[in-house]
């Protein structure tokens, strides 16, 4: 992991507003239909020149609290019904990597992420202003998440 400074990034996707807690419960999950869609809808328009982000933003509070959750890329032009369009915040992160087969990998590094930030010796953190995964390819994922400066 390292701290990097960002800018901000404006994307388009398909959003849901969930919680940690739900996202445990199959019944109750949106991340994996949000996934889902967005694949059916923006796979087909994507060029070899697209980046593709998951962007977590408008926290209620912290991980306890619902959150919106958008599938997204950086693609402006791509059209598709029920899309919204989000900027990422400038600012400060910390940013982790992960390697491996897409959603284990994804799921691994949040797991570790969150062993981080509960930790008692964590050096940062986190603002809950917009975190976001960025999928560098088929097989490997940096997940940045906001801290204070």
């Amino acid at each position: 992991m390292e701290v990097k400074q960002l800018a901000s990034k404006s994307l388009t996707g398909l959003k849901v507003r969930t919680c940690n807690a739900n996202e445990m419960n199959s019944g109750t999950a949106k991340i994996a239909e949000l996934w889902q869609a967005f694949g059916e809808k923006y796979t087909a328009k994507l060029t070899k020149n697209s980046h593709i982000y998951g962007v977590y933003t408008n926290y209620e509070s912290d991980v306890t609290g619902d959150f919106d959750v958008i599938a997204c890329c950086d693609d402006l032009s791509i059209k598709v019904t029920n899309s919204v369009q989000c900027n990422t915040v400038t600012g400060r992160y910390l940013v982790f990597t992960g390697e491996g087969e897409m959603p284990d990998a994804i799921i691994d590094l949040w797991g570790e992420i969150w062993q981080y930030f509960s930790s008692d010796d964590c050096a940062h953190t986190r603002t809950y202003t917009s975190d976001f995964e960025y999928y560098k390819g088929a097989n490997e994922v940096e997940i940045a998440i906001a801290i204070a400066e």
